[in-house]
């Protein structure tokens, strides 16, 4: 059976349990995905289908993908990925793989693309606390001594300095599934994942489970 699957991620709500309980939510959604391209362990080594997600003009694709999409059949998407396949699954090109995959209770890890925050000092980046704020104290936001100067008279590896922030791919893991609505592909998932509104994420069970 498939492990995952591509999703768009739409904002954050709330929801209540049987309780009353506020739970807070991500609303993803969660597919449909297309097959594009089935690999076999007879001809790749290993199982797996490649997925598209999210329909893209022809025009605005590149040649080589686009002649990849034309061997599917299947349209052009904006955003691909490999899953793993587990067991014999009778996946093959152009078969759909929707949000039912998962159902409430689930435990599952969510990849995205945190937000660009651009060139950040280390009070932002790192959560440096910084100088006094006084009035002439000369060091309010600065990094800081960054190595000795007689030995070994060098910036020590891996400081933490400025640069750039954010934009990089984050995983959140063991987030449980709080509600599915299988007719507008919808998948809620207790508390935040990474990404802005609208960015393109992945879904698939937690391989941590328990951890």
């Amino acid at each position: 059976m498939t492990t995952g699957i591509l999703g768009k991620k739409l904002g954050m709500t709330q929801v209540f349990d049987t309780e009353g309980k506020v739970i807070p939510v991500t609303v993803i959604e969660a597919g449909p995905c297309t097959v594009i391209q089935r690999k076999t362990a007879q001809r790749d080594g290993y199982e797996a289908v490649q997925i598209g997600f999210g329909a893209a003009r022809a025009h605005k694709v590149g040649k080589p993908m686009l002649g990849h999409f034309q061997k599917a059949g299947k349209g052009t998407f904006r955003a691909l990925q490999e899953i793993r396949l587990e067991g014999s699954d009778p996946l093959d090109v152009g078969a759909e793989i929707k949000v039912d995959i998962f159902k409430e209770g689930d435990v599952v890890d969510v990849m995205g693309h945190t937000k660009g925050r651009g060139f950040a000092g280390v009070v932002k980046r790192w959560n440096f606390k910084g100088g006094r704020a006084t009035h002439g104290s000369m060091f309010h936001r600065a990094p800081g001594s960054i190595g000795a100067s007689a030995w070994p008279s060098r910036v020590i590896k891996n400081i933490k300095m400025a640069g750039h922030y954010g934009s990089e791919r984050v995983t959140i893991l063991n987030l449980r599934v709080v509600g599915v609505q299988l007719e507008k592909n919808l998948l809620l998932v207790r508390g935040a994942v990474p990404g802005a509104k609208n960015s393109l994420v992945f879904v698939r069970r937690a391989v941590k489970k328990g951890v």
